[in-house]
């Protein structure tokens, strides 16, 4: 699926991201300041999350209360290898079957279990983004 959108046709994109991934794991991949965090912010409301959502750049992740359980936002930009991942248990939280958002999934890609869904963000023209996504087994 590729779509491209504004902010205003963010929550139209969250819905068709939550009705086509095929599992709870979704990684996002795109340059700094494309618009993941963005993104991965109006999945959680269409979701039901009432927190406020931030990216966990310095703490790695963030957890939030949404209408299906919590959903996992991980943010490995500032992490040097996937041994620090590991260490915060990173492996439990993609076994526990709730939502996992990631951000800079290079950085842990030896840690990712196959069964994942990609999303690619770029930037065209304007405002708009290009989003790209894949269901990876």
């Amino acid at each position: 699926m590729t779509l491209e959108y504004t902010l205003e046709d963010l929550p139209n994109v969250a819905n068709q991201i939550i009705s086509v991934a095929k599992s709870k794991i979704l990684l996002f991949d795109a340059s700094m300041g494309v618009g993941k965090t963005t993104l991965i912010k109006e999945i959680c409301k269409q979701l039901g999350v009432r927190d406020v959502i931030s990216s966990p750049t310095y703490a790695l992740v963030n957890e939030y209360e949404s209408n299906d359980g919590p959903i996992y936002h991980f943010d490995f930009y500032r992490i040097n290898d996937a041994e620090e991942a590991y260490h915060i248990g990173f492996e439990e939280y993609l076994d526990s079957e709730a939502w996992v958002f990631i951000e800079w999934p290079d950085k842990v890609s030896n840690l990712l279990p196959e069964d994942v869904n990609t999303i690619k963000i770029s930037v065209s023209e304007g405002e708009k983004r290009i989003l790209t996504y894949n269901h990876d087994v």
